[in-house]
């Protein structure tokens, strides 16, 4: 009897469009999975990906879409997605977004995130027109004829400051980050038919709209306050990673990193349990920025902290020791962009002659985060339709 074939894994370091889809389709039906990258990360961060990933070792039966996620440890893990996750997960967005005749996705979210991707494999399984953007433009946005689409919170707000028309889409999924209050009554203000979501790509994305889970979809909270979550949408584990998905998958649900409640069926989330960084719909990890920054030679310490921003969720924000003369946000950021992807470069320096330190020597994370949050910021915050 013939051996199965090895089924393998293939990276995909392509932007959304023709190109992307057409090496997508082939990998699947070749029963491959998939592995989308990131095109424009730096080669250090692909290499490092790629060394976790494994990309030459077989892949599980029944998984179809490895997704790249730093979750709360800050270390490249893949969430493998089996295609009756993905089904699954479409399926129930739909079933609470409807359909209707004239429906179609614009996609302008990068496509080796699950949120962006989503977009596209939506449009594939319901045979829905489908716009693709390679990048986020307002003045694009404003000219594109479609009713869905899915946006981050950074680019809500520069649709809104561009004062671009949103009432023309029937349904605006927004998820990536925590929208402030004062973002969504603009949006809403301006006619936006925003449905915040929560999910991530161990869930295969949004899960919860607006509060309540999808059908399928159960939340509770754990003793530790975290929140867990359960479904058929629930990624097969972490791709060569027994020990963390055992952590993550006890008992069927799935332990994330999230803060919240749930009451009467409402499910909110009131903060992370660890130090990851929501900025703009990408976790940035805190450490890994302080790491970088620290490498500078007139940086004596460091201390990074996210700060709420109605524009970005939360900016990335750097407390620095520094010699003369001190280096501005503009170099420090040049001086990371090799080896941090451009989400976690800081937006934000304040320049301390002392960081804030606990009696174990170690900063003090909640004196840091009140410095940043009262210091003046020492330049203007990078525009979301630039290079991030």
């Amino acid at each position: 009897m013939p051996a199965a074939p090895t089924r393998r894994l293939i990276s995909l370091a392509l932007p959304p469009g023709e190109e992307f889809i057409a090496a997508f389709e082939q990998a699947w039906a070749a029963g491959d999975a998939v592995l989308p990258v990131d095109p424009h990360a730096p080669p250090a961060v692909v290499d490092n990906l790629l060394a976790a990933m494994r990309p030459d070792d077989p892949v599980e039966v029944g998984v179809a879409l490895v997704i790249a996620t730093s979750g709360s440890t800050g270390e490249p893990k893949g969430a493998q997605l089996r295609r009756e996750a993905l089904d699954a997960s479409i399926d129930a967005a739909h079933a609470r977004l409807g359909r209707e005749a004239d429906d179609v996705w614009l996609s302008c979210l990068p496509w080796h995130h699950i949120g962006g991707l989503q977009v596209m494999l939506r449009a594939r399984r319901l045979g829905i027109p489908l716009v693709v953007h390679d990048r986020f433009d307002t003045q694009r946005f404003a000219a594109a004829e479609a009713t869905l689409t899915s946006l981050v919170p950074t680019q809500l707000a520069a649709l809104l400051d561009a004062g671009v028309d949103l009432r023309r889409f029937r349904a605006i999924l927004l998820g990536g980050a925590a929208a402030s209050a004062s973002l969504l009554a603009r949006a809403r203000a301006a006619g936006a038919a925003i449905v915040t979501t929560y999910g991530m790509s161990e869930t295969a994305g949004g899960c919860v709209y607006d509060g309540r889970p999808l059908d399928g979809v159960q939340v509770k909270v754990l003793t530790d306050g975290r929140l867990a979550i359960r479904g058929p949408m629930l990624m097969s584990g972490y791709r060569g990673r027994a020990d963390l998905t055992a952590q993550a998958l006890a008992g069927g649900w799935l332990h994330t990193s999230d803060l919240g409640t749930v009451e009467d069926g409402t499910v909110t989330v009131t903060g992370r349990f660890d130090d990851v960084i929501v900025s703009g719909g990408e976790n940035v990890v805190a450490g890994a920025v302080a790491t970088a920054i620290g490498t500078h030679p007139a940086v004596t310490d460091v201390a990074v902290v996210g700060i709420p921003d109605e524009r970005w969720g939360h900016r990335v924000v750097a407390v620095i020791e520094a010699t003369e003369p001190v280096p501005t946000l503009e170099e420090l950021r040049d001086w990371c962009r090799g080896v941090l992807p451009a989400a976690s470069l800081p937006r934000q320096v304040v320049v301390v002659a002392a960081l804030p330190r606990l009696p174990s020597g170690k900063a003090d994370p909640a004196a840091v985060a009140r410095l940043a949050g009262q210091a003046t910021p020492t330049s203007q915050p990078v525009s979301p339709t630039s290079s991030r």
